[in-house]
């Protein structure tokens, strides 16, 4: 994170094609078949070449050029490389976790340092560490407990500190220090006791504004005037998921602003912190402005970017002008620029697809030279992948539902991303559930098309990216229309000849597992079976629960969801529980769990299994001791997948690779080993491997 990137994204990716391969009249291509008629015709992929670590990630270049870094296994588990810029055969980890592992890391302005977050069994208390390469000591500038540490500002005016958020006085909040790196000291800048949400300061590390809650869920932007703050502008509960504070340019005179007041979709703005004069930078009708490409050494942003159904990028800086367009036609996938010098010499360059995993290379502005450093996944190198495709489906009442369709190689054989027969589906439904789901390459639709099945992902209403009406229309919805509109995209899919109404499973994480569990109680006949990972069953002790740092957010939770502290709060979340539903399920059921969920509790899924036990519901539920919202550890997410591929391939009767060996994994199955082929016979000679 950089101090004039703040909230905008550091990443830019350009692509070719908005809809993937299409014939010169933007008709699809109708050559002859050339792939397979059957996916046994088709190389199985090892699920160890798609979900265990990467070979590198996250390569990133030091402000002043002289280290690249990166993320890559040392003796299994991912660690921080370091090799000179002009060197890669000097490259050495710095450091040596043995646990989880470290997937988060920044370069600090301060030559030879670094920074990296953890947390310990996936609780979430992220902690802050500066590394410094010379000595290879880490410090932990965050040394409390039940404390997560939120990086406020980097800036290349104060190299030897920056501004953190902690909330080790109060959980709820965050107060704001400034600390040194080399020391670790701490200073306090400011104490919050007045709901502030977040920070925003300068350069020079002075505070500007402030983003404060609101009863309503709402919003203001305060304005720092000499020790105080005063409001400067107001967000409506309405606009709160599409409007915000963008960071400021290094001088401080211009503030971005991402605003979709008084418009649908959210534009950029920038606005003269002096006069308040605002300027329109880009704005979409689709789409909500995304990330933006900004200055090193200004902050003013370059490039933004809007994400309809692929990423499409508008250049507002002519001095990249050129680069871009040079970059953009040397692949026909999606450029990515994820860190750039000081100076903007070098940039670190990504180019990725749906069925191509990331590749990074170093450009070189001045001589134009583009130089391949790294495959994040070579052993997929030459294997059988497929694309992905965009789709726009209609729901019942008429709203635009932008989706993702992928399908295994023997259903479509031509290419052009029509069905030639009909295979099992599974419908993927995204977490949040205010996110979206996006172009690009997913090891989960991989793996589940190598395996004979379709692949469909919808951003049902609710989601975020396409304006403030489509996320308000999930307001009040949880497993009423936002879960018609998974219905519906079953529906189009059927009509489609994608697949048959009787071969559909739905599996999601978070959100995308209450929906499992939603589909297999309010529409039990909709689908054959159903995978939940970490999804919530009772949404009245899933608000009672949450984390106390997400006090800033909570209003909004109670409006979007149901407010449980009134009496018909409470009754609306208890009708829209599968918990409470939990007699109508029919259909096989698997269950995935961190016990160190902080965002939904274990004893969401101990709940729901509990009640299916003891009405002799079939069930299978794994859980992993040393992990929390998601499987981080290469070992437990493979466990994971080889159980519901077992699962799915009885369920749909797809393809399976077997369970094999759980060595590593902490993986237990407290309920319904036995469900699954060759599970129980796999936990026989396992012994849980915990790693916190």
């Amino acid at each position: 994170m950089r101090h004039q990137t703040l909230l905008l994204a550091s990443c830019i990716a350009l692509s070719l094609s908005a809809c993937g391969p299409r014939g010169d009249n933007g008709d699809a291509d109708t050559t002859a078949r050339t792939g397979p008629s059957s996916i046994d015709e088709v190389d199985l992929i090892p699920r160890q070449a798609l979900f265990g670590n990467p070979e590198r990630a996250n390569v990133q270049i030091s402000p002043d050029g002289a280290y690249l870094s990166w993320i890559a296994p040392v003796n299994g588990v991912l660690n921080v490389w370091i090799a000179p810029a002009d060197d890669l055969n000097g490259a050495r980890p710095v450091t040596r976790d043995e646990g989880r592992g470290i997937r988060g890391y920044f370069w600090s302005y301060q030559p030879g340092t670094l920074l990296y977050v953890r947390d310990s069994g996936g609780d979430e208390d992220f902690h802050l560490y500066a590394l410094d390469l010379e000595g290879g000591e880490a410090r932990d500038l965050t040394p409390f407990e039940k404390t997560t540490a939120t990086v406020v500002s980097v800036s290349p005016r104060h190299p030897d500190s920056i501004l953190v958020g902690m909330n080790d006085r109060d959980p709820q909040w965050h107060d704001l220090y400034r600390v040194d790196l080399g020391s670790g000291e701490r200073t306090l800048v400011e104490e919050n006791t007045g709901m502030i949400a977040g920070y925003m300061a300068d350069a020079d590390y002075t505070l500007r504004f402030a983003m404060r809650s609101r009863a309503d869920g709402g919003m203001d932007i305060l304005r720092r005037e000499g020790d105080g703050w005063v409001e400067h502008d107001a967000i409506p509960f309405e606009d709160s998921m599409t409007t915000s504070p963008g960071g400021l340019t290094l001088d401080g005179k211009t503030l971005y602003m991402r605003d979709s007041r008084d418009r649908n979709t959210s534009a950029l703005y920038a606005i003269d912190t002096a006069t308040g004069e605002r300027t329109l930078v880009h704005e979409d009708q689709r789409a909500d402005v995304g990330g933006g490409l900004s200055d090193p050494a200004t902050g003013e942003i370059q490039a933004v970017s809007v994400n309809y159904l692929r990423r499409e990028w508008k250049v507002l800086d002519e001095d990249i002008a050129a680069d871009l367009e040079k970059l953009q036609e040397m692949s026909p996938g999606e450029v990515s620029i994820g860190s750039r010098t000081l100076d903007d010499s070098t940039w670190i360059v990504t180019y990725s697809a749906a069925e191509a995993p990331a590749k990074y290379y170093r450009y070189d502005r001045a001589s134009g030279e583009l130089t391949e450093l790294f495959s994040a996944r070579p052993a997929l190198d030459g294997a059988p992948l497929v694309p992905m495709w965009p789709q726009e489906l209609t729901s019942r009442d008429g709203l635009n539902l932008v989706s993702y369709l992928t399908l295994p190689p023997h259903a479509d054989p031509d290419g052009d991303g029509k069905p030639d027969q009909a295979v099992p589906m599974v419908l993927l439904v995204h977490g949040g559930p205010w996110a979206r789901d996006y172009y690009g390459y997913s090891s989960y639709d991989q793996w589940l098309a190598n395996r004979g099945y379709a692949v469909l992902s919808v951003n049902f209403r609710g989601s975020t990216g396409f304006g403030k009406e489509f996320t308000n229309a999930g307001d009040g919805e949880w497993g009423a229309k936002m879960h018609d509109d998974l219905i519906d995209a079953v529906q189009w899919a059927v009509s489609e000849g994608v697949t048959t109404e009787d071969k559909v499973a739905i599996m999601g994480g978070s959100y995308g597992g209450y929906a499992t569990l939603a589909g297999l109680t309010f529409t039990p006949d909709t689908f054959a079976c159903g995978v939940d990972i970490v999804g919530p069953s009772n949404l009245n002790t899933l608000l009672e629960t949450v984390p106390p740092y997400w006090a800033s957010f909570f209003e909004q939770l109670a409006r979007r969801m149901g407010d449980p502290r009134t009496e018909e709060g409470r009754a609306w979340l208890t009708e829209r529980s599968p918990l409470t539903h939990v007699d109508n399920i029919s259909k096989p059921l698997l269950i995935g769990q961190g016990a160190n969920d902080p965002r939904v509790k274990q004893a969401e899924s101990d709940q729901i299994v509990d009640a299916m036990t003891e009405k002799d519901i079939p069930v299978t539920y794994v859980l992993f001791p040393d992990e929390g919202h998601g499987f981080a550890r290469p070992e437990n997410d493979l466990a994971f997948n080889a159980v519901a591929e077992g699962f799915l391939g009885q369920c749909l009767g797809g393809r399976t690779q077997p369970i094999g060996d759980l060595t590593g994994s902490s993986i237990q199955v407290p309920v319904g080993a036995d469900i699954v082929p060759g599970l129980a016979k796999a936990l026989e000679s396992h012994t849980p491997e915990e790693r916190n």
